[in-house]
């Protein structure tokens, strides 16, 4: 017998409907002009197969992340509201690509905006090291 919360895992397409919508999304971040500075060091299959863990467990499915939170895993990344935008307006090309429902959307942007307050900065100055050996990501918005 299944769960309530497996049930609706599955209902807004579960892990392959996950993997989908973060497959498209990532090809889009690693081919923008300013977000892909952010993941230069960080192999995209690495970060695809970290964000379907974290929806997954997220979302209702079997619980597989060992990463870091969020706000942990960006603490060293100046991200502003407007770097946050330009990611949630290439998120949603993602769900519109994937014929999303709009069920999974909602729960979507429902978690990625409980993190909003932790991860966006107000100024570089916010941003500490994770290690010794981080630098500060502050990357200008390239002029395209």
């Amino acid at each position: 017998m299944t769960s309530v919360k497996a049930q609706e895992f599955e209902s807004v397409g579960g892990t392959e409907m996950i993997q989908k919508v973060s497959k498209i999304f990532y090809d889009k971040v690693y081919q923008d002009a300013w977000l892909k500075l952010y993941f230069e060091a960080i192999p995209q299959e690495h970060i695809e197969r970290q964000q379907v863990a974290f929806m997954q467990a997220a979302l209702g499915g079997e619980n597989l992340y060992c990463g870091q939170t969020p706000p942990a895993a960006h603490k060293h990344m100046y991200i502003s509201e407007a770097l946050f935008l330009q990611r949630q307006l290439l998120l949603d090309q993602a769900f519109k690509e994937c014929n999303a429902s709009s069920l999974l959307i909602e729960k979507w942007l429902k978690i990625d905006n409980a993190f909003f307050q932790r991860i966006v900065k107000s100024s570089p100055d916010e941003c500490e090291r994770r290690y010794k050996t981080d630098n500060i990501l502050n990357f200008p918005k390239p002029q395209v």
